[in-house]
């Protein structure tokens, strides 16, 4: 797979039950850092708030999740969160909810309701988008065989984003998507003077 799916813009949501209201949040998030830094913001300006619940997943699998149930009991308002996050095959994404206590409680049953629900709310209201997943390598290429590599990069569905020049050489860093990597890669050494690089390396 070299595609994910995350959110392009934010969505919003308010659940109330039995006076308890669920103010959730749903949004892109690039790394734990941001996530760190929105959950203390919410905080910051839910202060008054009984509880700020969230859950997050990040990577182009979407492997790497956590969810926090800040003081409710154990799995009743992170992981419903984080259910919704996965039901909708989301990844670089964050939910929060905020919970107000309306005085009357809810059981471990209805908690796990209000989460999923005020979660798949927010998740519903905000704008989801498919992103692909490139890859980018560089090639050194001797002038003369310069068109010959242009061709095959072209009909390999790959794009030229950076050209840098020497005596002898171009060199060339070129992106595809991860799928079309080794394919084009593999074309791409049947020009024997042309020598590929990871980016990192060049």
């Amino acid at each position: 797979m070299d595609t994910y799916r995350t959110i392009s813009e934010a969505g919003e949501a308010i659940y109330t039950e039995k006076r308890s209201k669920f103010i959730a949040y749903a949004e892109h998030v690039a790394d734990e850092e941001a996530v760190k830094k929105r959950v203390a913001e919410l905080r910051k300006q839910y202060y008054d708030a009984r509880h700020v619940c969230y859950a997050y997943a990040l990577g182009n699998d979407a492997s790497v999740t956590r969810a926090n149930d800040d003081g409710e009991p154990s799995g009743t308002a992170g992981r419903p969160i984080l259910g919704q996050i996965r039901s909708a095959d989301l990844t670089f994404t964050l939910v929060v909810v905020i919970r107000y206590f309306g005085g009357v409680k809810l059981g471990t049953g209805g908690l796990v309701v209000a989460y999923k629900t005020a979660a798949a709310e927010a998740i519903e209201a905000a704008t989801h988008e498919e992103k692909i997943v490139m890859q980018r390598f560089v090639i050194e290429v001797p002038y003369t065989e310069a068109d010959t590599a242009m061709r095959f990069i072209r009909d390999g569905e790959g794009e030229v984003v950076g050209r840098d020049y020497t005596a002898t050489h171009q060199i060339l860093t070129i992106e595809v998507r991860t799928s079309l990597l080794a394919p084009l890669q593999e074309r791409l050494t049947k020009i024997y003077s042309l020598t590929i690089k990871d980016e990192k390396d060049a």
